[in-house]
């Protein structure tokens, strides 16, 4: 569940398919990259990459007035797909410890695979290096990592991409956010 969402669409008088019309935000969750679809107060102001409380507590919710419930990616409207970039590097950015810990701490996937193989523009050079560099001394800040391996592309671009991959097609693996539930899944059968 998910205390925290980005917005990355607002759309003030809802979808015009809808019969109902009631103001709809789009958003990204900070825990799990969540995919939302919820219904907004009226009269308040919603921005782009705003940061909104979405927990339980339904007193703390200022702009939230409830959740429609998860979205797959292609139900995104075209804007919401351009922000989701934006707003996940704004998660990852503000998650650093969590985000460094992991490249800190993962292990091999296969026999023959390393978590951070699946990571865009990672190969065997990068592996290695990484995990060297590891060794020496534990990384504490996507700067150091780009000061300590120096052909590295930006750590936090890496990890968006990533986590975008995740959100917008079928993965063997899953490092940042929860695999998709498939159809039928948890359906009752008489």
């Amino acid at each position: 569940m998910e205390d925290y969402g980005i917005v990355i669409d607002y759309l003030p008088t809802g979808k015009p398919t809808d019969i109902k019309r009631e103001p709809i935000a789009y958003l990204v969750g900070e825990r799990y990259f969540t995919l939302l679809e919820a219904v907004a107060k009226r009269n308040v102001e919603i921005k782009l990459h705003m940061r909104v409380y979405i927990g339980k507590d339904l007193t703390q919710r200022k702009e939230i007035e409830r959740i429609k419930g998860k979205v797959e990616y292609n139900q995104l409207t075209g804007a919401a797909k351009n922000e989701l970039k934006t707003a996940v590097k704004k998660i990852i950015q503000t998650r650093e410890k969590d985000f460094i810990n992991f490249i800190n701490k993962c292990g091999s996937v296969t026999i023959r695979q390393h978590q951070l193989e699946l990571l865009p523009g990672i190969g065997k050079k990068h592996l290695d290096e990484i995990l060297k560099e590891r060794e020496t001394k534990p990384f504490e800040s996507f700067e150091e990592i780009t000061k300590r391996i120096p052909h590295l592309m930006n750590p936090v671009d890496i990890i968006a991409e990533r986590v975008i991959m995740e959100l917008s097609s079928e993965q063997r693996y899953y490092l940042f956010t929860k695999p998709p539930v498939p159809p039928g899944y948890g359906e009752r059968k008489y």
